[in-house]
C-alpha cells in the first residue's frame, strides 16, 4: 500500500510539472515571443531561406514600429501564411521609388545593411516616379532582397493590425546565432 501510495505521489508531480510547463509555454506562446522560419530568399543577404528566429510580440503594444524594423506579419493574400519585411515608410510619410532608390518625404534612404550596388525596381503598386502617401495605421515593408522580393511595391501598404511583432534573434543555424541589429537612418 505505502508503494503505491509512493508511485501515486510520484506520478501527480511529474504530471503537475508538465501541466505548469506547458501553462508556461503557452503564455509565452500566445503573448511574448514566438518563433517563426525565414521561408524563401527575400531578405538575402541578411537572412537566409530556413534561419530560425525569435519575433518578440510584445514590443509594439508599447511603442510604435519604427523604420528599419524587421517584422513579422500576415501575408496579405493568405493570413495563414506569415511574412518577414523590413519597415520602409511610417504612418503620414511620403515614399517614392526612383532612380534605384527609396525616397522618404524627398530624403533619399540610405540602408547600411545593404550592397551599395543595390537597386530598387517599381512594382505594380509602387511605380517609378509616383509618391505615396503611407494611410494611418499602416506601414510600407520591403524585402531586403529588392530584386527578388514580394514586398509593398506589390501589394501596398499592410496595416498594423497584421503585425505579429519585431524579429529580434536568430537562434538557428548556430552559426547565424545572434541578435537582429537595430538600424538607423
Amino acid at each position: 500500500m505505502n508503494l503505491a501510495r509512493q508511485l501515486f505521489a510520484f506520478f501527480t508531480d511529474i504530471f503537475e510539472t508538465i501541466i505548469i510547463a506547458l501553462a508556461i509555454f503557452l503564455v509565452v506562446y500566445l503573448f511574448l515571443v514566438q518563433p517563426h522560419r525565414v521561408q524563401g530568399d527575400s531578405m538575402l543577404p541578411n537572412f537566409k531561406n530556413g534561419e530560425l528566429i525569435l519575433t518578440d510580440k510584445i514590443s509594439y503594444r508599447i511603442r510604435p514600429p519604427q523604420r528599419g524594423d524587421v517584422i513579422v506579419f500576415k501575408a496579405p493574400y493568405d493570413k495563414s501564411k506569415d511574412f518577414i519585411k523590413r519597415i520602409m515608410a511610417l504612418p503620414g510619410e511620403k515614399i517614392k521609388v526612383e532612380n534605384g532608390g527609396i525616397f522618404i518625404n524627398d530624403q533619399k534612404l540610405f540602408e547600411s545593411y545593404l550592397p551599395s550596388s543595390t537597386q530598387v525596381q517599381e512594382g505594380s503598386y509602387l511605380k517609378e516616379g509616383e509618391e505615396y502617401a503611407v494611410p494611418q495605421g499602416n506601414y510600407i515593408v520591403f524585402g531586403d532582397n529588392r530584386t527578388h522580393s514580394s514586398d509593398s511595391r506589390e501589394f501596398g501598404p499592410i496595416p498594423k493590425k497584421d503585425i505579429i511583432g519585431k524579429a529580434f534573434f536568430v537562434y538557428w543555424p548556430p552559426n547565424a546565432f545572434a541578435l537582429i541589429p537595430q538600424v538607423s537612418y
